[in-house]
């Protein structure tokens, strides 16, 4: 068995104990031979030994960042770090440099985000977020509110951003349609290629044409140089009754252009998972408006959907010593692209 160690930062106990439940822990001990300590850059002199003869590592969020010397020198045997957790871009590139496999539950944590993105573009063409504030008060506008929605059948969905996310928000999509033109889905993404576009059945577009759909759902990665490339050029595009759902990153959206559009076209809405920065400030214009809908970055994995982030991982590690294909390892030219 492959000695194993687990590598987390100081205090991270909530995270790792809702990742690596008992159960989780049971699987993981039959497999590897596992130090007992949690290890990270504040304690690894303390546990040195163990780290020196370790074969592979896990973690999840609260994954410390090494340097490319610390990895050399503490931990010169390790061939392999498995992250139950999504992005790997804060630590990976150093581990990477030093010949250290990474491999990320990015498909895991994706699973739920996609589940709650298709379930907020489903209900955004039913005109749910612009009745809701209305109803109470007033059922009978609430439902000519509702009424001016274009509904599921017929509609047209722009997603920016055709990686697993967008990839997964389109496939499911479709599987919901009763024939394939039910639903025009159009991609804005400058990576996708026209036959990737085409397996997906989708029509790539340019931004500003993607905004003129019914939803704009963004899964954009979460790179600095699109830092703000969602303006008010675009919001301003939105149709009367335009919905644009974010659970991607809220530094990508100018959000002070967003609540100017939204401010103009009351029946407008924004669905906001994310926003720049977290918590958003209570001055912030969006916090103003009613006709923005706020969640605490909650579309990924929360509850016991995030033990699957282990199981996955605990898969790959199994592949990897069957030397078999494995479809969630990352590449340093991964990284200039995902998330």
């Amino acid at each position: 068995m492959k000695k194993a160690v687990i590598l987390s930062q100081a205090g991270n106990d909530y995270n790792l104990n809702r990742v690596y439940t008992p159960k989780a822990m049971e699987r993981l001990k039959g497999l590897v031979e596992l130090y007992p300590h949690a290890i990270g850059p504040d304690n690894m002199n303390e546990h040195s030994a163990a780290l020196a003869e370790a074969e592979v590592a896990f973690s999840t969020w609260g994954m410390p960042v090494f340097t490319e010397e610390q990895i050399r020198a503490s931990m010169p045997k390790l061939c392999a770090v498995f992250y139950a957790a999504g992005s790997v871009q804060a630590f990976a590139r150093p581990f990477l440099n030093c010949g250290v496999r990474v491999f990320s539950a990015w498909l895991a944590n994706g699973i739920p985000v996609v589940q709650w993105t298709v379930s907020e573009i489903l209900l955004a063409t039913k005109g749910f977020f612009q009745s809701i504030p209305v109803a109470k008060q007033d059922y009978r506008a609430a439902a000519q509110v509702a009424g001016r929605l274009p509904g599921n059948y017929g509609s047209t969905i722009a997603i920016l951003g055709a990686g697993v996310i967008g990839s997964g928000v389109i496939r499911s999509l479709k599987g919901m349609m009763h024939q394939p033109d039910e639903m025009e889905i159009v991609v804005f993404d400058p990576f996708l290629s026209a036959q990737r576009a085409e397996e997906l059945g989708v029509r790539k577009v340019e931004l500003e044409e993607a905004f003129t759909a019914d939803v704009v759902s963004n899964h954009l990665a979460n790179k600095e140089e699109i830092r703000g490339i969602l303006h008010y050029g675009l919001f301003s595009r939105m149709p009367e009754c335009g919905v644009f759902i974010n659970t991607g990153r809220g530094a990508q959206v100018v959000e002070a252009d967003l609540a100017r559009a939204l401010a103009e076209v009351p029946t407008r809405a924004a669905v906001l998972d994310v926003t720049n920065p977290e918590p958003p400030l209570p001055e912030a214009p969006l916090m103003q408006l009613p006709n923005v809908f706020l969640t605490p970055h909650m579309a990924g994995s929360s509850g016991k959907e995030c033990a699957r982030q282990a199981q996955f991982m605990m898969d790959a590690f199994e592949k990897m010593e069957r030397n078999e294909a494995i479809d969630c390892e990352v590449s340093i030219a991964m990284l200039a692209t995902m998330a």
